[in-house]
């Protein structure tokens, strides 16, 4: 039966951000990767307004293709979709950093667990649609990579970007299969969740110290990377700090001082003595 655009519009409705839709056009790697981020964060979400009708297409040319036997796609290969290595790029670094906060005490963490984490994201957006690519290609690129960036706080970001080069170098259409029934699909899906979201459940109940450090490291890296220009960095640190602000003053901002001193503490913990002395007595 084909696919109707009405369907798949009151299903990006109801629940995109969760995928409804993308399960309904038997687009299962899609529908995980919005389980995951909500919906590409919501923008990803929003911009399928648009793209919904060229993908109730795709899913209908699909079944019209095992009506046929299976014809297969074109032998070209699949067009190179900026928005697609984007979306390597974020979602591998995405993955990654659920990983630094949440499994970064096993051993071997930096030239094992990352660059798995990494791997994963980055292939997950490789088979969006009708795509995909070389996973072990791309996983080795994310072993050899990992080893240069060993410990850095940003190490992921190499990593991801590596990985989706060498996905998008590898690129190629999926051949045409039989779609499978609702029922283990939703299992598959679930068990992937689960598997994304259990270093994200232990960190958030059991590592939440270790878990604001390194969030404060990663600001403080991000910060320190402008230090020749004291301007940008004025303005990125209001920036990152304008949800605490906003917090702040909806509920009064009575404790706003001695709660950003503690954050200074935080951020400037590397400064030595008498740069803490001096910050003390400009406060």
């Amino acid at each position: 039966m084909p696919k109707s655009v009405t369907v798949a519009y009151a299903l990006w409705a109801l629940g995109g951000p969760l995928g409804l839709h993308h399960l309904y056009l038997h687009r299962d790697s899609h529908a995980l990767l919005w389980m995951i981020t909500l919906g590409g964060f919501g923008l990803g979400w929003v911009r399928e307004f648009i793209r919904i009708p060229s993908y109730v297409a795709e899913a209908n040319q699909d079944a019209e293709r095992l009506k046929q036997h299976g014809q297969p796609h074109p032998p070209a290969l699949p067009p190179v979709g900026p928005v697609r290595f984007a979306g390597q790029v974020c979602v591998g670094i995405y993955f990654g950093t659920v990983a630094l906060l949440g499994l970064n005490a096993i051993s071997f963490f930096y030239l094992l667990v990352l660059p798995l984490s990494v791997g994963a994201g980055v292939h997950l957006v490789s088979t969006v649609g009708q795509e995909t690519s070389d996973f072990k290609k791309t996983l080795t690129t994310c072993l050899i990579t990992a080893p240069i960036f060993y410990g850095s706080t940003f190490s992921h970001v190499p990593i991801s970007v590596a990985a989706s080069v060498t996905a998008t170098q590898n690129r190629r259409y999926k051949p045409t299969q039989a779609k499978k029934d609702l029922v283990p699909r939703l299992s598959y899906l679930g068990l992937a969740w689960l598997a994304f979201s259990a270093p994200m459940g232990y960190c958030i109940f059991h590592n939440t110290t270790a878990t604001l450090y390194y969030l404060s490291d990663c600001l403080a890296a991000l910060l320190d990377m402008f230090w020749f220009i004291p301007w940008l960095r004025n303005v990125l640190e209001y920036i990152l700090l304008m949800p605490y602000r906003i917090l702040c003053a909806l509920t009064g901002g009575g404790y706003y001082d001695e709660t950003w001193r503690r954050v200074l503490e935080i951020l400037l913990k590397e400064y030595t003595e008498k740069e803490r002395e001096a910050l003390k007595i400009l406060s």
